[in-house]
């Protein structure tokens, strides 16, 4: 793997630096981190970045940096990655995305089982581990689940049910089989459950306490 080195370098060898190499330091060096705050600002200035972006420098040289560590690009990082209640978190889909670009397991699979509009109805992600050709599979989630967990508060849950289910099995999977992939940040669900039930264990003091 190419590396950028200390050495002083103008801003056509950093991007050729950059561009050579999988990921790069972006504090390594003052060349290499005006490049990054440059790109940042561009991509501060279009609006075809979500709006926690625009206009925000720091925010996209935070979704730069994530990004070159994980060796994806930054708009993958600035679409995919909200904020929700102050917390970073991964879209839904993002988690499939990321299990597919690790580029450990091949031949993935969304499966389901049980009946449509069913508590019965549930899905787990499937894949075999190109490492040593075993066939992996993720936690089931069913809608059952789903109920008991308190996820039908959101309404995703009652109005799209195979895609939350999809969803929610891709990101049980990551976090057994591929825990770097997300870089230890949740996904919008997972956060939105969170906040969830602390409203709800905080209810009965909001409102004077259980009588």
């Amino acid at each position: 793997m190419n590396e950028i080195t200390n050495a002083p370098a103008t801003g056509e060898t950093a991007l050729a630096a950059v561009e050579q190499s999988n990921t790069f330091d972006m504090y390594q060096n003052r060349e290499t981190m005006k490049f990054v705050f440059d790109t940042a600002k561009m991509l501060s200035k279009t609006e075809l970045v979500p709006q926690s972006y625009q206009n925000k420098l720091e925010n996209c040289v935070i979704a730069i940096d994530m990004a070159n560590r994980m060796g994806v690009s930054p708009m993958f990082v600035m679409q995919n990655l909200y904020v929700v209640k102050g917390k970073p978190s991964w879209s839904g889909q993002a988690c499939m995305s990321l299990i597919q670009a690790c580029g450990r397991f091949e031949n993935i699979k969304t499966v389901y089982s049980g009946d449509k509009g069913t508590e019965a109805r549930g899905c787990h992600i499937t894949a075999i581990r190109i490492s040593d050709g075993e066939t992996v599979e993720g936690p089931e989630v069913t809608i059952s689940m789903a109920k008991a967990e308190g996820w039908m508060s959101n309404p995703k849950w009652r109005n799209i049910p195979e895609l939350m289910l999809a969803y929610r099995a891709a990101a049980f999977f990551a976090r057994i089989y591929c825990p770097d992939a997300l870089m230890g940040v949740q996904t919008a669900e997972e956060n939105e459950d969170v906040f969830s039930r602390v409203r709800r264990t905080k209810a009965p003091d909001a409102l004077g306490g259980d009588e």
